[in-house]
């Protein structure tokens, strides 16, 4: 390499250090993609496990539900002891929610909870909502 007169005197100019940023910010975006997939692989693990509680609970109401109910195509007769049932159990199971039922439909809601998200915290993102719903149909046999 020749050298580079600056202000008079010869001084080598080399390479040295331009490698340092780059790998800095590679090392950066890959700890932000990996935050991203762990996290975000959390919270699709949260829905899945909100969408089964609903819909187990919802089977369950469903299945309070009489046949005589079901064949006349109301609820007025079991249709409260079926939203206790699904409200019971969405209960037991950790995450509270709301059911409903009609025309021999029992529908339950999970209630939103947040799923804490320590490394998308440092963006900003300290949690994330999950909530499902999921309908039951009785059906007379």
């Amino acid at each position: 390499m020749s050298p580079i007169p600056i202000s008079g005197r010869h001084r080598l100019v080399t390479d040295r250090g331009s490698v340092t940023p780059f790998v800095l910010l590679v090392c950066v975006c890959l700890a932000a993609l990996l935050g991203l997939l762990a996290e975000g692989g959390l919270a699709l693990s949260a829905r899945e496990t909100a969408v089964a509680e609903a819909e187990q609970a919802a089977r369950a109401g469903a299945a309070v539900l009489t046949p005589g109910t079901v064949r006349a195509g109301r609820t007025s007769n079991g249709g409260s002891s079926a939203i206790a049932v699904a409200e019971y159990l969405m209960a037991l199971s950790g995450h509270p929610g709301t059911a409903t039922a009609a025309g021999g439909v029992v529908t339950a809601t999970v209630s939103p909870f947040r799923v804490s998200t320590p490394l998308l915290g440092l963006a900003g993102v300290g949690s994330i909502s999950v909530t499902a719903t999921a309908s039951a149909r009785a059906v007379a046999g």
